[in-house]
């Protein structure tokens, strides 16, 4: 089984809950209040604050209190090791593929030759 950082683990983590998503999505045009960020969720405020606590510990948002406005944004690259996780794994799947695909176009290739030069 491969090893993975627990930072990934916990962004990917993070990610899995459409609400939390939704929330970096919309952080992803700017920062928020908490407030904006409760305001298009069909849930309480205290489980936003949930959801919040959860893109925090796994670093994915920073928040700070402006005066009685606690206000979130994206930690700059805290989603970088998932990008470079998945790139890294699509690119290796693509590559394989245009592999198989290039082998089976050089044996398609043969074939044809051989029937050319049979006529």
């Amino acid at each position: 089984m491969l090893n993975y950082s627990s930072g990934l683990d916990l962004v990917f983590a993070a990610l899995s809950d459409p609400s939390r998503r939704a929330m970096v999505e919309r952080l992803g045009r700017g920062s928020a209040s908490v407030s904006e960020l409760a305001g298009p969720l069909d849930m309480s405020l205290p489980a936003v604050v949930q959801h919040l606590q959860v893109l925090t510990e796994s670093g994915v948002i920073l928040t700070r209190k402006v005066g009685r406005v606690r206000r979130c944004r994206l930690r700059p690259g805290s989603l970088r090791s998932a990008r470079g996780w998945i790139v890294a794994r699509q690119e290796a799947f693509w590559k394989a593929g245009l592999r198989e695909m290039d082998r089976l176009l050089a044996d398609e290739d043969r074939k044809t030759t051989r029937k050319e030069k049979k006529k």
